[in-house]
């Protein structure tokens, strides 16, 4: 079939061709920020899920709908080891300099950018060689104490009354948020606490891994009431068929319907490898209706394109003794597993190879849903690891 027309797409947070079976996540988190932005309490949202299940599509869909209807929101992505004043600053500017283009709320706008000067230079933030200093001037005492969780409570409360003042929201949307530290995490929580016993019109929008539940939870023992806390998973079966058939339809191809059975369940319906599986089959067959022998060639050109990319893309960041260990836990299956069933695997005690595991957490690799349970944050990745090395060493 014609490539150039395929309408299948596999990437790193590219929209798919059809959102199917997000609509009520959607509506969810339009309506939270509907009520904050009319004073009414509604709390932060955190998409939770595994890889290539849609949380970074989900949350960019989200800000699209939230900007529709007039509501002031910026992207913000996580990466490792970026302290969080240096994340918000930017995202703050952009959402506070909208704001004080709005006559009405151009005067707290303008002290909250001082603030935000202010902070910046506490805090050592600048956007390339732009000093923020002087491009507003800082507002003494306000949000420049250098204690993250003061200085984030003041500034966040000033943000909050420069968006009621101009009939908006301001909405953060966080992704990757588990790279936040604990520490910065419990900053940004309080700060959210303070603007919601205000009834002040901000909120987050994230998206994390498994283990943002726990980190939250450490870093705020009251975090699970802030945040409404969204499973975002694999599609059921109906879904699925719809993410794959609804897209070549509009192209004037159909699949038969066993051909569309086999990928949801070599898929096992996670949004990503459903856009993997339809760009391959729709490559590899020669027309309409697609069927079970181009689903058989098709799936095993995207497991390779996987193998090479996503899952290899993974592995290749662990230390040989991290190999090792994902290694024993793909020998017991996809999971969960018990760690102590991980370590009998390698014939090594518990404790020692406790420093592994806590690594493999901190990469993102795995995480605990559960007291001395461990899984794979990345779906089929046993699958892959016996792939990838056969044996266990």
């Amino acid at each position: 079939m014609n490539t150039i027309r395929n309408p299948y797409a596999p990437g790193a947070g590219t929209p798919p061709p059809e959102l199917a079976g997000r609509d009520e996540l959607r509506e969810t988190a339009m309506t939270a920020l509907a009520r904050l932005r009319i004073g009414r309490p509604s709390k932060s949202m955190m998409l939770v899920g595994l890889r290539g299940v849609g949380k970074t599509v989900l949350l960019d869909r989200i800000r699209i709908d939230a900007e529709d209807e007039g509501i002031t929101a910026v992207s913000i992505e996580a990466p490792e080891n970026l302290p969080l004043p240096s994340l918000l600053v930017p995202a703050l500017r952009s959402s506070l300099l909208a704001l004080s283009r709005v006559e009405t709320a151009k005067h707290l706008a303008s002290q909250a950018l001082g603030a935000l000067a202010g902070f910046a230079r506490v805090w050592n933030v600048s956007i390339g060689d732009l000093d923020l200093s002087f491009d507003f001037a800082a507002e003494p005492g306000i949000a420049d104490y250098g204690d993250l969780e003061f200085d984030l409570q003041q500034l966040l409360q000033l943000v909050g009354r420069a968006a009621a003042a101009g009939d908006t929201c301001v909405a953060l949307f966080i992704d990757e948020l588990q790279y936040v530290a604990e520490s910065e995490l419990a900053a940004l929580i309080t700060a959210l606490h303070r603007a919601a016993q205000r009834q002040l019109p901000v909120a987050v929008v994230g998206a994390g891994l498994p283990q943002i539940r726990g980190r939250l939870g450490r870093a705020k023992s009251y975090a699970e009431r802030m945040f409404a806390f969204v499973e975002v998973g694999s599609l059921d079966e109906a879904d699925a068929r719809t993410a794959l058939a609804k897209p070549a339809e509009a192209e004037g191809v159909h699949f038969e319907e066993a051909a569309l059975s086999q990928i949801v369940e070599q898929t096992q319906g996670y949004p990503y490898f459903l856009q993997e599986w339809g760009n391959h089959v729709w490559n590899v067959a020669d027309g309409s209706p697609i069927t079970v022998a181009d689903v058989e060639r098709g799936g095993a050109r995207a497991v390779q394109e996987l193998d090479g990319g996503f899952f290899r893309v993974r592995l290749n960041r662990l230390a040989p003794s991290e190999h090792r260990y994902v290694r024993a836990m793909a020998e017991l299956g996809p999971g969960p597993h018990r760690s102590g069933d991980v370590a009998s695997a390698l014939g090594r005690d518990i404790r020692s190879v406790s420093p592994t595991r806590q690594a493999l957490i901190d990469k993102g690799m795995i995480w605990s849903p559960g007291y001395g349970e461990i899984a794979f944050t990345v779906p089929l990745f046993d699958e892959f690891m016996k792939r990838a090395m056969p044996e266990l060493e």
